[in-house]
């Protein structure tokens, strides 16, 4: 608990003057607002990040399936391989047919891009939660 003492000094037209003490304790654990704003806002940039790389592997992912690229290419192949855990719990949404080499519309990443976008987006938001509209 932190404490902040204000002094304020008072003169009356009679030209005397009377200081007037105030002890404000802030409750925050000896934060204040700009700290708790700062560390949600790094919290909520953080999480942005990390959804911004796992969209832009999974957009990767959707090209080079879309155009066919071939799995023994080793930039193509690292693309298959990491982006394929975070594509896996949706291939039983539209059936799915492990080919890769093949041209096709792979409908089950476009649908993982939209459902991790929208979780990075609740979990940034519960961070920034307490600030209002126009402290974010």
């Amino acid at each position: 608990m932190s404490q902040q003492i204000q002094q304020t000094r008072e003169v009356r037209s009679d030209g005397l003057s009377s200081t007037k003490t105030t002890k404000l304790v802030d409750d925050n654990n000896g934060r204040n607002d700009e700290e708790r704003v700062s560390s949600s806002s790094m919290i909520a940039r953080i999480v942005w990040f990390i959804a911004g790389v796992l969209i832009v592997l999974l957009a990767l992912r959707f090209v080079l399936v879309l155009l066919g690229a071939n799995p023994a290419n080793g930039f193509a192949n690292f693309i298959y391989s990491v982006s394929h855990p975070f594509v896996a719990p949706f291939f039983g949404l539209f059936g799915y047919n492990l080919r890769y080499g093949v041209s096709r519309f792979e409908a089950s990443t476009l649908v993982a891009i939209v459902v991790y976008a929208l979780i990075a987006f609740g979990i940034a938001r519960l961070a920034t939660i307490s600030q209002s509209r126009r402290e974010v």
